[in-house]
């Protein structure tokens, strides 16, 4: 088994437990709020697609899925053989450590178009947001999440009707429907992941008890409150709109009234995605900038500072290297963002393409070796069966929503 060089930092010893801070509730607190985003406006949506039965058991499935992923991924926090402990801080250290350089070369490339969809979605939702938007105020992260869900719930107690049925809504042929479950379950699983920060929050939890125990916990309660405002959330949606159920519940022309509350919640979607977007994308950012100063140690454009006025602003420094990747990297991901402007289908492609690999085959992989799990026993076959399995449903929600956004760009 191959163990990359990871550079000092990896061998450092484990930091005495007065320098870690972290406790349940601050992991159980990142975890949620990392987790929840603007795939929960998509649920409702979902839910209509798959009906009242398929919609919230295909929730609960992949909370389930994340559940047995978060729960693997605590154990492979440290890795110790005769030679060497590592501390994994992130999860593509673990992938490194665990699985050698080649996949890891493989997750680091998904964990950076992770970014850059996210980085796209986020410039989407942004987007269609400011559509009727007229007040602007500081809101917590998530919520028009809440209100998407109370709005709902007010509308169906006003109708006194829940709308919706078993079988979800009827497409025009069976063909058509097929495509939309599978699109239907790439928001689910959009939604949902949340496995490339688990580690970095492990890292900051003192003991005892153990980290693994505390994060193993606040996974739990994480996922099953979290699985608990997705149903509430989805289901009231549906109940309120039923076949017209829009695909994003605050922009979709599902609510119009009252505007004050509708532009409230639209200004909070574009206040926490304006911030999440700079969140998400620092990481890529931090990473290719120094692998090009490593790369050429040289080269003025990665080291000089340059003064730059514009018109009557006061001036400021900058990095020619900084400048150019960073404003590259917002046209380019702007310019998907326009070319693909569908907002059910990317969330679909995005939580499809990385679902089955970062949430489950990497830690399958990881937590085998860790286990030493012998090659068909009883349990290597189980975590085999369970990692094809996702599999299929992964290549199932990814040809759905590729169907789907050439459907809606070519007609």
């Amino acid at each position: 088994m191959a163990v990359e060089d990871e550079g000092e930092e990896t061998r450092r010893p484990l930091l005495r437990d007065t320098e870690l801070t972290g406790t349940l509730w601050t992991a159980l607190a990142h975890i949620i709020t990392g987790v929840i985003g603007s795939g929960v406006l998509s649920l409702a949506w979902s839910m209509a697609q798959l009906g009242w039965i398929a919609g919230p058991f295909s929730i609960l499935l992949f909370a389930f899925f994340n559940l047995i992923s978060a729960s693997i991924l605590c154990d492979i926090h440290i890795f110790s053989n005769n030679t060497t402990t590592v501390v994994n801080r992130s999860y593509l250290q673990a992938v490194n450590t665990f699985l050698g350089s080649k996949n890891g070369f493989v997750c680091g490339c998904l964990v950076y178009f992770s970014i850059f969809k996210t980085g796209v979605v986020y410039t989407i939702t942004s987007a269609i947001s400011l559509r009727w938007l007229s007040i602007i105020a500081a809101v917590m992260s998530f919520t028009y999440s809440f209100l998407g869900m109370g709005l709902g719930l007010a509308q169906v107690i006003g109708q006194r009707e829940i709308k919706g049925n078993i079988s979800g809504i009827q497409a025009t042929n069976s063909t058509q429907k097929v495509w939309l479950v599978a699109q239907a379950l790439g928001d689910i699983a959009f939604a949902y992941n949340f496995s490339l920060i688990l580690l970095e929050i492990q890292n900051t939890l003192k003991s005892p008890p153990s980290q693994k125990v505390t994060m193993k916990k606040a996974s739990s309660i994480a996922i099953s409150t979290t699985s608990i405002f997705y149903l509430l959330c989805g289901g009231f949606g549906y109940a309120a709109f039923g076949d017209s159920t829009p695909g994003n519940l605050l922009t979709g022309f599902g609510f119009y009234e009252p505007y004050w509350l509708i532009d409230f919640g639209n200004a909070c979607i574009v206040l926490h995605l304006v911030g999440g977007y700079q969140i998400y994308s620092q990481t890529l950012f931090v990473n290719v900038e120094r692998w090009y100063v490593e790369k050429f140690p040289e080269s003025a454009f990665a080291t000089d500072i340059q003064s730059l006025k514009v018109l009557s602003l006061p001036e400021f420094r900058v990095n020619p290297l900084r400048l150019c990747f960073r404003t590259a990297y917002v046209i380019l991901t702007m310019g998907v963002a326009m070319l693909f402007p569908y907002f059910n289908e990317v969330l679909a492609f995005a939580g499809s393409i990385i679902f089955w690999p970062l949430t489950i085959y990497f830690p399958v992989e990881m937590y085998i070796l860790q286990k030493k799990v012998v090659a068909w026993s009883k349990k290597w076959i189980v975590l085999r069966l369970y990692s094809t399995f996702c599999l299929l449903v992964t290549i199932f929600t990814l040809a759905g929503s590729i169907e789907g956004l050439i459907a809606k760009r070519f007609g």
